[in-house]
């Protein structure tokens, strides 16, 4: 009995893995149609997005069982107020970085208007709700709340945080664009450096990374 037991338990372990893996391996070609030159231009960035984000989110759900996980979420004032706490604070980081850099980087500021070129001509309404309902949220789900929790079950937590940020940045690097893939590690680092801190407080990390999405693309530009 204790070696169907361990059989057992050794083959759901080689299915989550498979299905993590492949779930990193989707999220790195959407990523890549997103951002790399050669498929950039034949898509419309915010549909292949938000189609992204739902793919993300319906991975999280399905293979890391983030339903009833999320169920645990709670929207308290204090979580409210913490997760506006980190996004003003994370703003603030990238306000002094984007000073920073143009000081010791001659085509960082060309490269961050490539990156708000990507707003084209949407609306700032529209994208607006798209980070803050969508976006921002479906990432947290899927690469703190499935990626980073799935790994911290398997190895340490510091592991699962290392990986996770080192992931989330690489999915960026077809990009090219030194400034997009810096800020996806700071990001990475900070939200996942609060998750492996304080596990217990997702919503405020969801909220946080959509407030920062909404305000640093939208809102308060750099």
């Amino acid at each position: 009995m204790k070696n169907m037991n361990t059989t057992a338990s050794n083959t759901i372990k080689m299915r989550d893995k498979g299905q993590l893996v492949l779930s990193l391996l989707v999220a790195a070609v959407l990523w890549f149609i997103m951002f790399s030159p050669w498929t950039a231009p034949q898509v419309n960035f915010w549909v292949c997005m938000s189609a992204s984000a739902i793919v993300l989110t319906c991975f999280a759900l399905v293979f890391g069982k983030v339903g009833s996980y999320l169920s645990t979420l709670n929207f308290k004032l204090s979580t409210l107020f913490l997760g506006f706490a980190i996004a003003a604070l994370l703003w603030g980081v990238f306000y002094v970085g984007d000073k920073v850099s143009q000081l010791l980087f001659s085509f960082s500021r060309a490269q961050v208007n490539l990156i708000y070129n990507i707003k084209g001509d949407v609306s700032p309404t529209l994208l607006a709700l798209l980070l803050l309902f969508v976006i921002g949220p479906a990432e947290e789900i899927f690469w703190r709340g499935y990626v980073q929790r799935t790994l911290s079950n398997y190895r340490t937590p510091l592991f699962a945080f290392v990986i996770t940020t080192m992931c989330y940045t690489f999915v960026h690097l077809p990009s090219g664009n030194f400034m997009l893939i810096m800020s996806a590690l700071v990001c990475g680092i900070v939200w996942g450096g609060l998750y492996y801190l304080m596990p217990n407080q997702l919503t405020a990390i969801i909220i946080s990374h959509a407030i920062w999405d909404a305000a640093a693309f939208v809102w308060l530009p750099f």
